[in-house]
């Protein structure tokens, strides 16, 4: 059985999911034997999942010699210099979305979101993701996308059936919304690279482009995005204090609302949708309606357990969904969330990738277009027109 030892660099919410999945991996000798980060609490996390070596600097991992993969879980800010660190030193990579973003350069007005034009934006962020793309490729070590939606089994079935009916697709939707982040760093465009719509919108993004290529092999086809528009908003900015009681979102400079629509170049459509004000639990969806039929996948909220309860006391241990504000009344139950939104998969792919050097089904080539597109949308909501790619 192959041997993999991981580096974990952050210890925070998505640290914990791929904790869970870690443990699960199956054929492959998996280990996480180190984590870094600068806060006290790491100490606690290492202990909490028996994690042998604990580092206080990026740099003290990436020197392990003994790790094999280095998974990326800290702010956006920071993975892009910290992407090219790990493979230069001879390490695989996993990395947490979004792939890159515009955090700011010296002489930037600030706050960045509400003064730095979003064309300038795209054109520098082009310009890094092609710098990174090519160092990471130089290193000739795997990198690794980790965007859950793909491997979500309600994406993945879509892409069974695309496969085996071999239909058009001609238009799709896809959400992510909930009633905003609890992370201060959220708020900041210098530290996330956007709001809702990079926040969360990357993942239906992702999964769109990720379908259509899906659709583009099956049918012997070459599809790519050719122009997009979008528009954005801070629609909570209406709200006062006392009508916050359950909207977290608190942007600076980011947007709270914000949708894009990419056309394909064989002239099909898809609409991406993200909010910070959407209440009932995290809303993760993508539609799909092609020349054949019509699918849903409903990642979350979906009916593999409703439940209508009375005791918010009686339920104080018992966890219903993410990013929901009690669990009285009619609840959609989310059942093995790590797994019902691809979480589980995604690690046991990118273990298996590690132990044998293929390719992951969430590559380099999808974290780059989701990021290209995504600041296209925010390039064309500034100017209220249609950005060709």
């Amino acid at each position: 059985m192959a041997r993999i030892r991981v580096g974990l660099v952050g210890c925070g919410f998505v640290s914990e999911l791929h904790m869970y999945a870690f443990r699960r991996v199956y054929g492959v000798d998996v280990e996480v034997a180190a984590v870094a980060a600068r806060g006290d609490h790491v100490v606690a996390f290492a202990g909490r999942h028996n994690i042998p070596r604990v580092y206080r600097s990026f740099a003290e991992l990436i020197a392990d010699r003994e790790l094999d993969v280095i998974d990326i879980c800290t702010p956006p800010s920071l993975h892009a210099e910290m992407i090219v660190a790990s493979m230069q030193a001879g390490k695989h990579v996993i990395c947490e979305k979004p792939f890159a973003g515009y955090f700011g350069r010296d002489g930037d007005q600030q706050p960045i979101g509400r003064h730095v034009p979003k064309a300038l934006m795209y054109e520098r962020l082009i310009e890094e993701m092609d710098a990174t793309r090519a160092a990471i490729e130089r290193t000739g070590k795997l990198f690794m996308y980790a965007e859950d939606w793909i491997y979500a089994p309600a994406v993945t079935k879509t892409a069974e059936i695309l496969k085996a009916t071999k239909d058009k697709i001609l238009f799709m939707k896809g959400e992510e919304s909930h009633s905003g982040s609890h992370a201060a760093h959220a708020a900041q465009w210098a530290m996330t690279g956007g709001g809702s719509l990079i926040r969360m919108g990357c993942h239906p993004l992702s999964a769109v482009l990720y379908l259509k290529q899906v659709e583009a092999r099956t049918r012997a086809e070459k599809i790519h995005v050719v122009s997009v528009t979008g528009d954005i908003g801070n629609v909570t900015a209406v709200l006062r204090p006392d009508e916050r009681t359950y909207i977290k979102a608190k942007p600076v400079d980011v947007e709270d609302w914000g949708t894009l629509t990419a056309t394909f170049s064989d002239g099909t459509k898809a609409t991406i949708f993200s909010g910070d004000m959407i209440m009932g639990g995290v809303r993760n969806l993508i539609e799909t309606y092609t020349s054949g039929g019509s699918l849903f996948a409903n990642i979350t909220p979906n009916n593999h357990l409703m439940s209508y309860q009375t005791s918010e006391e009686k339920l104080a241990s018992v966890y219903i969904t993410e990013k929901v504000d009690r669990k009285t009344g009619w609840q959609y139950v989310c059942i093995e969330e790590e797994w019902t939104r691809g979480y589980l998969q995604e690690i046991q792919d990118f273990m298996e990738c590690a132990a044998t050097g293929r390719q992951p089904l969430s590559d380099l080539a999808l974290a780059y277009e989701t990021i290209k597109v995504n600041y296209a949308g925010y390039w064309a909501a500034e100017e209220g027109r249609r950005v060709v790619l």
